[in-house]
């Protein structure tokens, strides 16, 4: 080996000496991400595009004189924040798959406006609130049977930034105000928890969605069966332990709940419309029954009674919070409200007042922003300071992607 070569080697062994060190010591992210990269890395996970010039210098200068979180706030000024991160992290909760390859909707517009807004984003699931296109774009019409109007303004191009308004859920759908609650009875999440079935989904969906926790991590087989319908079997394929010990576990809990949607349904032409694209949700308000019942109770809600005809027979929509009792005391009710009602209004409020649901708020912005689930002890200490960040500052989830954003910037 020439002398050369013999301190090229040298070198090389000193260079991997030194990244295997900075590796196991955990500084090498930290080594190579200064100011400018860490700013850079920011707007990234925000906006998902590179940031101009003028701004990478703006957000590097804040960070440097210790502003991080102006750094992030500029960052969420980018359009490409509400119509690319935005859309695609609410995108998931409108359908049964969770796929974010799906048009824009009601639903996914009022989650973004409720963001961009400032707004206490608990409103998300009991606020008489919709965000529609700007009218100066000369869209189509809001519509309670198609989707055409948020079709055509993503279409358009216009930034959802800018060209977003507020207004009252009931002017436009013909609800009762006393009947919208927030993104639960927009047309997009009609179209896929209430279509068919029992309503059940819009309770696990909602529950998936905004509480973090699927019915099999909430399952108590302690509390009472006695609001479980009767389409429930007390001894599925002749066996009584199964209900007992499984299906108690869920419904127990659930079907007092879901009794909030009992007025509600979406209504379409199977045979005219088999994918239920120009549907629409319908409520039986006062006054109103259902043909197939007499009262304001939707059929659904009365589907298969012969299974066990000893089963609840639901006569209205009010409900009633047993997980206040027993394990999932765990997902920290609000106190101050009664845990029981009538409508999906304050079932919704009931959620959104949770523990959980803040939590989960969190959770879901720390990974669309880190690219990875709170993973150790630091992460889950962060989780906890930006829940109570979050709550400090009026529920304002923009807050949240900014500091997930800054703890995240030198990764």
């Amino acid at each position: 080996m020439t002398a050369r070569n013999r301190i090229r080697s040298l070198l090389c062994k000193a260079c991997s000496t030194a990244v295997l060190v900075a590796l196991m010591s955990g500084q090498a992210s930290l080594v190579q991400a200064g100011p400018r990269e860490q700013a850079k890395r920011i707007h990234d996970r925000i906006a998902g595009v590179p940031p101009s010039a003028d701004v990478l210098n703006d957000m590097e200068s804040d960070i440097i004189s210790g502003n991080a979180i102006d750094a992030a706030s500029t960052a969420m000024e980018d359009s490409a924040f509400y119509d690319v991160t935005l859309k695609n992290f609410a995108a998931p909760w409108t359908n049964e798959a969770m796929s974010k390859f799906v048009p824009l909707n009601d639903y996914i517009a009022t989650v973004i406006g409720l963001v961009r807004d400032g707004e206490d984003f608990r409103k998300v699931l009991y606020d008489d609130v919709l965000y529609i296109g700007e009218p100066s774009l000369n869209l189509p019409n809001y519509s309670t049977s198609n989707n055409n109007h948020y079709e055509s303004l993503e279409n358009s191009g216009a930034s959802l930034k800018n060209n977003l308004v507020s207004v009252n859920q009931s002017t436009y759908t013909g609800l009762p105000p006393s009947a919208t609650a927030g993104v639960i009875t927009s047309r997009a999440s009609a179209r896929a928890f209430f279509s068919a079935g029992t309503n059940r989904a819009m309770f696990r969906f909602t529950l998936i969605n905004h509480m973090c926790n699927d019915l099999e991590q909430v399952a108590d087989v302690t509390l009472p069966p006695d609001r479980i319908r009767q389409d429930v079997s007390r001894s599925p394929g002749g066996d009584s332990r199964v209900f007992l010990n499984n299906c108690v576990g869920c419904h127990s809990g659930m079907d007092p709940m879901a009794q909030a949607f009992a007025y509600y349904d979406y209504e379409y032409d199977a045979n005219a419309d088999p994918d239920g694209e120009l549907g629409r949700l319908v409520y039986n308000a006062m006054g109103e029954t259902d043909p197939e019942t007499g009262s304001r109770v939707q059929a659904k809600y009365h589907i298969n009674a012969a299974t066990f005809e000893q089963g609840y027979v639901t006569p209205d929509d009010s409900w009633d919070n047993y997980w206040r009792q027993g394990a999932n005391r765990r997902l920290g009710w609000d106190q101050s409200l009664p845990g029981s009602g009538a409508g999906a209004k304050s079932l919704g409020r009931e959620f959104a007042h949770s523990d959980a649901f803040a939590e989960c708020q969190v959770k879901k912005v720390f990974e669309n922003v880190c690219l990875r689930p709170p993973s150790n002890s630091a992460d889950r200490s962060q989780v906890g300071s930006m829940v109570a960040s979050f709550a400090s500052q009026g529920y304002d989830l923009k807050q949240v992607f900014a500091e997930s954003a800054v703890y995240c910037m030198g990764e």
